[in-house]
């Protein structure tokens, strides 16, 4: 894989307005998103060539967004199924069909009414997210936070993380939110505000939970060379892994605060051929804050069990040793399944990300949720080319 290693760029992104409720269809969402990602790089859809998604319950397939973009015959395209935890390799396997020969120009995206119309809690389903909800459901244990909850517990019992660590992230997250214009939830917290919000599944309170959101985000992925003639600075593709793990839902790992990331971390480091150390910035996949806290373990940042203190010691704000989330995650800025990840990891790579801009940073990590209803999950290193 050290071939694939920076032949490939993320050329433009696009996004639509986030929101609670957008009043137009996920198919809306999703044209608009990838237009305005064909914008930013100063490309048309006449020059669009691959199409690529994921989804879990609501989406737009690529087979009804090409015909209404005018992309009739796409010599590549994907529509994975998965949530969260394949976000990233859509990405992944964008950059490989490109560097492949196989597609030139492929725009990725999700869009989502997530708030609107088919909540991850199961409101607007017909059927549960995952099959394996059956056997839980009985139980009382159905929703995402419920689900997360138990594992966040198991890490604070065992290795003492605090209510404080995870008001700790959230706080951070919610500074870095109030400098994008693009977030939902801009007005600061602090501590004592977080440890009064209200109960959602103990230990997890309001403000340990990402927002519900109506959106798209949009990447354009094309090779360095022709990146490099385009609109804006191109940022370039790395490494990107994908594969197996335990799904959180019922996987056999004996140590339930371990993720999937602890395996697939060496994998994707040595495909960039850099460590933990060489990570200017980190685009975490936050469902939870206990998500971010476990995957800085994962990931290689802190050791095992030290995640809480690692947070609460400032390192992931800004000015800090591993500056993390700094549109504000999907705790502040809006849940878009992961992509609105990368698209932030993309402005701090070109320098374009204003206020809440890291300064000097060259490589970036964004990372997808680390297996919870899939026995997989994924990530990318980004580079600023």
């Amino acid at each position: 894989m050290g071939g694939f290693r920076d032949r490939t760029a993320v050329a433009g992104v696009g996004y639509t307005r986030f929101s609670k409720d957008s009043g137009v269809s996920t198919l809306t969402l999703a044209c608009e998103a990838v237009l305005a990602a064909l914008d930013d790089a100063g490309l048309t859809a006449d020059d669009v060539d691959g199409i690529a998604t994921h989804r879990v319950g609501d989406s737009a397939a690529p087979c009804l967004v090409g015909p209404a973009l005018g992309i009739h015959e796409p010599s590549w395209y994907l529509d994975q199924f998965g949530g969260g935890s394949v976000s990233h390799s859509v990405v992944g396997q964008a950059a490989l069909a490109v560097a492949a020969g196989v597609a030139e120009t492929v725009v990725c995206y999700r869009a989502i009414n997530a708030r609107s119309e088919f909540r991850m809690g199961g409101t607007g389903r017909g059927l549960p997210v995952s099959p394996e909800v059956q056997y839980q459901a009985p139980y009382g244990y159905f929703a995402p936070p419920q689900q997360y909850a138990m594992f966040a517990r198991a890490h604070m019992s065992r290795y003492g993380t605090r209510p404080e660590h995870f008001g700790a992230l959230a706080v951070v997250q919610r500074a870095n939110a109030a400098k994008n214009p693009r977030a939902l939830m801009r007005t600061p917290i602090t501590l004592d505000d977080y440890l009064s919000s209200r109960w959602i599944a103990e230990p997890f309170r309001l403000l340990d939970c990402c927002l519900e959101t109506d959106g798209a985000c949009a990447l354009v992925v094309t090779s360095a060379e022709r990146a490099a003639d385009l609109r804006r600075p191109p940022v370039l593709i790395s490494a990107a892994a994908w594969g197996g793990g335990d799904s959180f839902l019922s996987g056999g790992r004996a140590d339930s605060t371990v993720t999937g990331a602890a395996e697939l971390a060496p994998r994707l480091y040595r495909q960039a051929g850099i460590g933990p150390a060489d990570v200017d910035v980190a685009e975490i996949y936050d469902c939870f804050t206990y998500s971010v806290i476990v995957q800085l373990e994962d990931y290689g940042f802190c050791a095992k069990g030290e995640g809480g203190p690692y947070v609460a010691s400032g390192a992931v704000a800004p000015g800090g040793e591993l500056p993390v989330n700094t549109h504000g995650g999907f705790l502040s800025e809006g849940y878009v399944h992961g992509v609105n990840h990368i698209a932030e990891a993309v402005s701090q790579l070109r320098g374009d990300a204003g206020d809440r801009q890291v300064e000097g940073a060259e490589v970036a990590l964004s990372t997808a949720q680390p297996g919870y209803i899939l026995p997989a999950t994924s990530a990318l290193i980004l580079r600023k080319g």
